[in-house]
């Protein structure tokens, strides 16, 4: 038997570091290839992460909450031989110094796998699944580690491993150690739904699953909620490592995950280029009518066809008539790169912080597709199950700060982004219409756009075509 050591992987999206979520495993279990082993949190989403090695699982180096550079060893896994499916060979040595694979390997069930081919029958050498696993990457530090609580020092620092021959592995009290054991059944859930249940006090091991094969939902575990701690009452929770003074007068949250990243963004978006921001309000009476009118066409019947739907068909559309504003500034370069598609970022606020998915080939969607993408887009989000490559590659976004009562703002872009228009709250005020004073609804734009890739004369003109669109959406046969 072999100790081997998983790092955490390269992710991709030039990710260095990632911030462990939780374990999903315990000293002692027996784990497969490729079973997820822990939840792991970037700037981009929350990530699983699956096992290079099929064995025992002897040490969790890593606790919940600290940061991890990519490359860093996480945990040790007793295995009968090491994988060469898994992690390369060191530099020179041959390929037979890795020894063959071992003969079967037993699953959670305590069936075995069929044995593997002989290297003898000439089968294409296998290469891993994951990226990053290997070596520690040249010069990146260790874990930064929060001061670790004593029951998790006592159920993981003090586990040992014995008969690493062949035998058994020391394992916490409670946990089953012999290989030929059948490991701790774990509820299917995802982390969002796994967070809820632990705020609402809800075991998940004696919950049944409504979704597929067992899938336990966020609606489950509301159902199972005890009736003295309903989820509209219960207050808030602590967030992990928050900390209050003595007095009770301060409070200190330690900023990692999203807000770590999103922080570092903004401070980087906001001195490196220079911001301009316009303003234009605008009757928006004939939209909002023309958004209720939809809902009762049969067309749209099962799409959900809002009014920030309709704002983001009018950018797109003022869009082609102004493409400076879908573009970004190449440094190195020294170029103007403007893109010849759309992906249309939208901000969201979620548990986790703010993100910014996108939509892939906006543009090309017509009013029904843009709805579906908004309302997939946004329930992803608030879900924590955004795919990394939808919070990439932007070229431009909306932020609706409207839906919180806010009139305009100055919002800073996204990086990589030309612009972002804000779209403020929708009220209704005294405005001239036809000559005379009447009551409409009444809406400000907002529009920041880096002043190296987009003079005024181009933001004023891209802004008051949105905004000619939505006062008068039947403008827009003049405009395609």
């Amino acid at each position: 038997m072999t100790i081997q050591k998983v790092t955490l992987p390269d992710l991709g999206e030039g990710l260095t570091e990632s911030d462990l979520v939780e374990w999903t495993v315990a000293v002692g279990d027996t784990v497969t290839l490729n079973q997820v082993v822990a939840e792991v949190e970037t700037a981009k989403a929350l990530v699983q992460l699956p096992s290079p090695f099929a064995g025992v699982v002897a040490e969790l180096l890593v606790e919940p909450g600290t940061t991890v550079p990519v490359g860093t060893a996480i945990m040790t896994i007793a295995v009968d031989e090491p994988s060469r499916a898994s992690q390369p060979s060191p530099a020179g040595a041959p390929a037979d110094a890795l020894g063959s694979p071992a003969e079967e390997t037993a699953d959670r069930s305590g069936s075995s796998r069929a044995e593997l081919p002989d290297r003898g029958e000439q089968q294409p050498e296998r290469t891993s699944v994951l990226v990053g696993y290997g070596p520690l990457v040249e010069g990146s530090a260790r874990p930064r580690r929060r001061a670790r609580s004593a029951s998790w020092s006592a159920a993981h620092t003090d586990s040992a491993v014995s008969g690493l021959n062949g035998s058994s592995v020391a394992a916490p009290s409670g946990v089953e150690s012999h290989r030929g054991t059948a490991a701790p059944h774990r509820p299917r859930a995802y982390p969002p739904v796994r967070k809820i249940a632990h705020d609402l006090g809800v075991d998940l091991d004696q919950l049944p699953g409504s979704g597929t094969e067992g899938l336990i939902t966020r609606e489950d575990v509301l159902r199972s909620a005890p009736a003295a701690a309903p989820a509209e009452t219960a207050a808030p929770p602590a967030q992990a490592g928050t900390t209050a003074s003595s007095s009770g007068r301060e409070v200190r949250i330690p900023v990692a995950g999203v807000r770590k990243r999103t922080a570092a963004a903004m401070v980087a978006s906001a001195f490196t280029a220079p911001h301009a921001t316009e303003f234009l309000t605008v009757d928006v009476t004939a939209t909002t009518d023309l958004v209720d009118q939809l809902t009762g066409v049969r067309a749209f019947e099962g799409h959900r066809i809002t009014f920030l739907t309709v704002v983001a068909k009018a950018l797109l559309i003022a869009l082609r008539r102004n493409p400076s504003l879908n573009s970004r500034w190449d440094e190195p370069a020294g170029e103007i790169v403007q893109f010849g598609y759309v992906n249309l970022g939208i901000a969201a606020a979620t548990p986790r912080g703010l993100l910014v998915p996108n939509i892939k080939d906006a543009d090309a969607l017509d009013l029904v597709g843009l709805a579906d993408a908004l309302a997939a887009l946004t329930q992803a989000a608030r879900a924590g199950t955004t795919a990394p490559t939808d919070l990439t590659g932007g070229t431009i976004s909306i932020t609706n700060v409207g839906v919180f009562g806010v009139d305009a703002g100055t919002p800073i872009l996204n990086p990589g982004e030309a612009a972002i228009l804000a779209v403020g709250a929708v009220r209704r005020l005294p405005w001239e219409h036809h000559d005379q004073v009447a009551l409409r609804n009444v809406m400000t734009l907002s529009l920041s756009f880096d002043h190296r890739l987009v003079d005024g004369e181009q933001a004023s003109t891209f802004l008051a075509d949105v905004g000619a669109i939505l006062t008068d959406p039947g403008r827009t046969v003049t405009m395609v």
